[in-house]
C-alpha cells in the first residue's frame, strides 16, 4: 500500500489518521509542524502527503509549495478546520490534489487516498512508457554531423515549416521526422507515415487522399486518405522521390491551398497538416530527368535536413553499440553483453553501406551468436554478411 506523510500540529488528528490509515495497511509517518514535515519529506520516499493548512512557524501552503517544487507527482491533500472556498481554490491552484475540511469525513478521505494513489501509479506508468518510446526512437550520437541535425530539429520543430529530409537508406530519416513531430506544437495530434515507394502508383492517390464508394472497381465503401487522417497533425511522406507525377500534382495542390479531394469526388476538403518528406534520391537530378516536379520540390524544401551516413560519423559507434546492446538485450530478455574495446574498434573499421539499419542488425546478430562478451574475433566472424 502507500507510504503517507501526515503533517498536522494537533496530536489527536495525527494519531487518529495514523490509526485509521495503518488499519487500511498504509505505512504512516507523522510530523507535528511544517518544518519537521519538509525535513522528513526530503529524507524519505513517500507516495502522498496529508498536510494541515494552519500551523505555527510554516503554514501548509508553504509546505505545499516546497513539496510540489521537489516532486510535482506526489499527491498532496490539504486539510483544515478553518477552510473556505477561497482557501480550497488557492490550494488546488498551487497544485494540491484535494482539499478536505475538518472534522474529517473519513470515508471521503479514504476514497481520496485511493484515487490519489491510482493517479500516481498511472503517472508513473505513463512516464515509464514514454521513456520506453523515447529510448526506441532516441537519436544517439555526439559527433558534429549528428549534432547539426539535432540543432536543426530544435530550431525547426516548433514551427509549421515544411521539411525535406535527405540521406541514404538506413540513416534515420524517419527518426528525424518523428522528432520534428514530437518537439512540435502538434505532438498531441496524429503522426501519419506514408512510404511512397511501397504503394503501387495506381493506388497512391487513393492512399493519400482517400476515395468515394464506387470510384473504382474495388472501392466498395468511402475511405479517408492519409491527409485527412493527419488533419491537425503531421504527415510524413517517406521516399517521396518515388511518387508518380500525377500524385505529385495533387500533393502540390494540398500544399498550396490546404485542400484535398478524394478520388471520385469533386468536393474540396479543408485540411490542416504539416508536411514532412524524405528521400534517398537526388531530387534536383530527378527534376532534370522530368521525374519530379520542380515546383513541388521548392514547396517541400523550405527547410533541408541532411542525415549523415554512419561512415561519416564513426565516432558515434561506441554510443550506438551500447544503445543497441541495451535495447536488443532488453527485447530478448537476456543480460546485456559486454562489448570489448577491441570489438568497438573493429566495428569502427567496417564500411557501413547500410548505415544505422545495418549496424543494428549486426549488433543483434553479435548478441545472439556471441558468448557473454562480444570480442573483436566475434565481429570479424559475424559482422560480415555471409554469401
Amino acid at each position: 500500500m502507500a507510504k503517507i506523510l501526515v503533517i498536522d500540529d494537533q496530536r489527536s488528528i495525527r494519531n487518529t489518521l495514523k490509526d485509521i490509515l495503518e488499519y487500511e495497511s498504509h505505512e504512516v509517518v507523522l510530523a507535528e509542524h511544517g518544518e519537521e514535515g519538509v525535513e522528513i519529506f526530503e529524507k524519505g520516499k513517500f507516495d502522498m502527503v496529508l498536510c494541515d493548512i494552519k500551523m505555527p512557524n510554516m503554514d501548509g501552503m508553504e509546505v505545499l509549495d516546497i513539496i510540489i517544487k521537489k516532486n510535482p507527482d506526489i499527491p498532496v491533500v490539504m486539510i483544515s478546520g478553518h477552510g473556505n472556498i477561497d482557501t480550497a481554490v488557492e490550494a488546488i491552484k498551487k497544485g494540491a490534489y484535494d482539499f478536505i475540511e475538518k472534522p474529517l469525513d473519513l470515508n471521503r478521505l479514504l476514497v481520496t487516498i485511493r484515487n490519489a494513489n491510482e493517479r500516481k501509479d498511472l503517472v508513473v506508468e505513463t512516464k515509464v512508457l514514454k521513456r520506453k518510446v523515447s529510448k526506441t526512437y532516441d537519436m544517439i550520437g555526439e559527433s558534429e554531423p549528428i549534432q547539426r541535425v539535432k540543432d536543426m530539429i530544435e530550431k525547426v520543430a516548433p514551427t509549421d515549416a515544411r521539411v525535406l529530409i535527405t540521406g541514404g537508406n538506413g540513416t534515420g530519416k524517419e527518426l528525424v521526422a518523428r522528432w520534428l513531430h514530437e518537439k512540435s506544437n502538434r505532438v498531441s495530434q496524429p503522426f501519419i507515415e506514408v512510404n511512397c515507394a511501397a504503394i503501387p502508383s495506381e493506388l497512391i492517390e487513393s492512399e493519400l487522399f482517400g476515395h468515394e464508394k464506387g470510384a473504382f472497381t474495388s472501392a466498395i465503401k468511402q475511405r479517408k486518405g492519409k491527409f485527412e487522417q493527419a488533419n491537425g497533425g503531421t504527415i510524413f511522406l517517406d521516399e517521396i522521390g518515388d511518387m508518380s507525377l500525377k500524385a505529385q500534382a495533387k500533393v502540390l495542390r494540398a500544399l498550396q491551398e490546404n485542400v484535398i479531394s478524394r478520388v471520385g469526388s469533386d468536393k474540396d476538403i479543408k485540411v490542416d497538416v504539416r508536411v514532412l518528406a524524405a528521400t534517398n534520391k537526388n531530387l534536383k537530378e530527378e527534376i532534370k530527368e522530368n521525374n519530379f516536379r520542380e515546383d513541388l520540390y521548392h514547396r517541400l524544401s523550405v527547410i533541408l535536413i541532411h542525415v549523415p551516413a554512419l561512415n561519416d560519423r564513426k565516432e558515434d559507434i561506441p554510443l550506438l553499440a551500447s544503445h543497441f546492446n541495451t535495447l536488443i538485450c532488453g527485447e530478448l530478455g537476456i543480460p546485456e553483453k559486454k562489448l570489448e574495446d577491441s570489438a568497438i574498434k573493429e566495428l569502427q573499421n567496417l564500411n557501413w553501406t547500410g548505415n544505422i539499419r545495418e549496424f543494428r542488425n549486426v549488433i543483434e546478430r553479435l548478441i545472439i551468436l556471441s558468448s557473454d562478451a562480444i570480442t573483436a574475433a566475434d565481429v570479424k566472424m559475424y559482422a560480415v554478411h555471409q554469401g
